[in-house]
């Protein structure tokens, strides 16, 4: 029971990214942005052919190949996960992985519209699915020094 309870989690995920991802492809034209917050987010309509935030442009190939074998692996992690922390972070890194993985497959690109300037730094572009990704690695993260700390002492 519980294990559909982590698909029904991750499922609900990739609807919210994907879902957010249709609407601006519905209601902005490539390039298009408006400002939400003047000069610190704005919505913006990109398209992404390489990894989150922009790197690794036209590497198509490499993200079929990885993203299948990165998944695996977060499955693998959930199943082996001691805690709910670690279990939610983890599901939102398969999450976010599928949710780009389904852009590639049916469109080639990533569709990136969350835009953000911080102290002067035009961010890159990146959307719902680069937000579950990135703060579940950092949560991951978190909990390993924890967990390493704690046996430490």
């Amino acid at each position: 029971m519980i294990y559909l309870t982590y698909l029904f989690v991750v499922v609900l995920m990739v609807l919210i990214d994907q879902f957010t991802k249709h609407l601006i492809v519905t209601y902005f034209a490539l390039g298009e942005s408006i400002s939400l917050i003047d000069g610190f987010f704005s919505l913006t309509y990109v398209r992404n052919f390489g990894a989150g935030f922009s790197i690794m442009q036209g590497q198509s190939l490499f993200f079929y190949i990885i993203t299948p074998i990165a998944i695996i692996g977060f499955v693998y992690l959930l199943l082996k996960s001691k805690n709910i922390i670690e279990k939610i972070a983890v599901m939102m890194m398969i999450a976010g992985a599928l949710g780009n993985f389904i852009d590639r497959i049916t469109t080639i690109y990533v569709v990136d519209f969350l835009d953000f300037v911080i102290f002067s730094y035009d961010f890159p572009v990146f959307n719902i699915a680069d937000c579950f990704l990135t703060v579940g690695v950092f949560i991951l993260l978190i909990c390993s020094f924890l967990e390493a700390r704690n046996a430490k002492n």
